[in-house]
């Protein structure tokens, strides 16, 4: 679970809970910096990273999504009207992408069902009251599927 989407874009999301205007580029930085961390680790200490084609991929997912989940959490924490609602909701919908994404397409269920449940906890969890987390709860099931099929089409294209 921890080479997921979801799970890197947590930490987009809490850089633009912990900022103001500077969320989407602290977002920004945290997925660029996650990203070239992981495969220098991966050349360095283990066997490689292999060739140049899935990190080119997964810096240039990161120069969407970052700015993305970083707008999302200060909007979650700052945010006045729907906007903590479309921030819980949006954290929760990429967590349960990943769970529509494990069950459907790598036929794992058991990871599948965690990503679901965890998106189903974590938005829950960002609710301030019962209204917000069943709201959150609506916004994050419709865009997990739409995030599916954004990242099969992504996938088709770069062949990961």
């Amino acid at each position: 679970m921890a080479n997921s989407g979801s799970v890197w874009v947590v930490g987009a999301f809490v850089a633009g809970a912990l900022s103001t205007r500077l969320a989407p580029l602290l977002g920004l930085l945290t997925q660029v910096f996650a990203v070239v961390g992981y495969y220098a680790y991966a050349e360095l200490v283990r066997d490689g990273m292999g060739d140049w084609h899935a990190p080119g991929v997964w810096l240039g997912l990161a120069f969407v999504a970052g700015p993305i989940f970083g707008l999302a959490g200060t909007w979650w924490r700052r945010g006045a009207g729907r906007r903590p609602i479309l921030g819980a909701g949006m954290l929760g919908g990429v967590f349960g992408m990943d769970g529509l994404w494990h069950l459907t397409v790598l036929h794992y269920v058991d990871t599948g069902i965690a990503f679901c449940v965890a998106a189903v906890v974590v938005t829950l969890a960002l609710g301030r009251t019962w209204r917000e987390r069943l709201l959150g709860l609506l916004v994050a099931a419709m865009l997990a599927p739409l995030a599916v099929t954004a990242f099969s089409i992504i996938a088709a294209i770069t062949g990961l």
